[in-house]
């Protein structure tokens, strides 16, 4: 699985380990496949669930569900208001990304596959679990489910699922009767298998909140290598034609400075805008945001900040992501889509403190 989950990276924006996770809560309902009156002895639950999208295909997933009951133990025996709990370690496959690939946002519904391995704990007072048939026990259990999810936001970063779920519960004690309740499943057979007699059905619904990631979006970004590409190679060029400027006479570049007509801080070339920084600083400028304000609503862009060789590797870095930053939200602020915003550091020997905005 990890093998198939770093194929599907090529073209996803760089991913961090604290980047696609999500928490959840779900709730629902629960009785025996076999040996029982299925809407009579519904048993509801709720739960949590927290994961992590290894990418727009395979992720894994931990909830823990806590189950009650619509009806006392015989002869009020019991006494507690959680029945049992189930917690699931769940491997997930989006079945709509596996077979028709991943567009760049999640569609608004989609169906994943849930499989996976847990252990339940069933509670019971004192008195309850010295009795031969009941008491606190412990038991290995697999879920086997399909999440139909439906995404909304305005960066699909909400999901309502609903759950149909088979669980099975293993390793249980033979010659014990076969109850109605979803909690002596664990009691009611010795075999550890995949059997219908030793297993629950589930239907559940929940909510999800997917967290940000550190490259903006809530989800997976695809991200045209090429152009970063295009991008890197003219920073070179920049830098380049720099550093001939740097070797000239300093008679000629006096001459050139003094002919030469004032120039802003912002250069546009085709689409490609070049905004320009006082040393060790990181704010906009008037004729910068002039510059940037020609970009119109809705395009996407990329952005590459850099910094001059003064100073320190750490606070270079930290400068050019800065301006990379800036430059960003000035344009979020105006609608225009950012695609990428990194700071590259120093980029060549002369003086480099730029914000490149590559227009696509």
């Amino acid at each position: 699985m990890t093998v198939s989950a770093n194929a599907q990276t090529k073209g996803l924006a760089q991913s961090k380990f604290t980047d696609n996770w999500y928490i959840g809560i779900q709730g629902g309902v629960s009785t025996k496949t076999t040996h029982t009156s299925w809407f009579k002895n519904l048993n509801p639950n709720a739960g949590l669930r927290i994961g992590k999208n290894i990418s727009p295909i395979f992720g894994l997933a931990i909830e823990g569900n806590a189950y009650f009951s619509n009806k006392p133990y015989k002869n009020g025996i019991g006494g507690t208001v959680v029945r049992a709990v189930n917690t699931n370690l769940l491997g997930t496959v989006n079945l709509m990304n596996l077979f028709a690939g991943y567009q760049g946002e999640p569609r608004a519904f989609e169906i994943t596959a849930l499989y996976g391995f847990g252990w339940l704990h069933t509670f019971g007072t004192k008195s309850f679990r010295n009795d031969s048939h009941f008491g606190r026990r412990n038991r290995m259990t697999s879920k086997a489910a399909l999440d139909f999810q439906f995404n909304f936001g305005d960066d699909k970063q909400y999901q309502f699922f609903i759950e149909p779920s088979m669980n099975w519960i293993f390793l249980g004690f033979p010659g014990c009767s076969q109850t109605a309740s979803v909690y002596d499943l664990g009691w009611s057979s010795d075999q550890p298998t995949y059997n219908i007699n030793n297993s629950f059905f589930q239907l559940n619904a929940g909510f999800i909140y997917k967290f940000n990631n550190s490259y903006g979006s809530h989800n997976f970004k695809l991200v045209d290598l090429r152009d970063q590409a295009e991008i890197d190679a003219l920073n070179a060029r920049i830098n380049q034609l720099q550093d001939e400027l740097a070797r000239k006479p300093k008679e000629v570049i006096k001459e050139v400075v003094k002919e030469a007509p004032v120039v802003k801080e912002v250069n546009v070339a085709e689409n490609l805008v070049f905004v320009t920084f006082a040393q060790g600083k990181s704010a906009l400028t008037k004729d910068a945001k002039a510059a940037l304000d020609e970009i119109k609503e809705g395009t996407h862009v990329q952005i590459v900040g850099t910094a001059s060789p003064e100073g320190s590797a750490e606070l270079n870095q930290k400068l050019s992501q800065a301006r990379a930053d800036n430059t960003a939200e000035y344009l979020k602020s105006r609608g225009v889509i950012v695609d990428e915003s990194t700071g590259k550091g120093v980029q060549g020997t002369t003086s480099n403190r730029l914000a490149i905005v590559y227009v696509k």
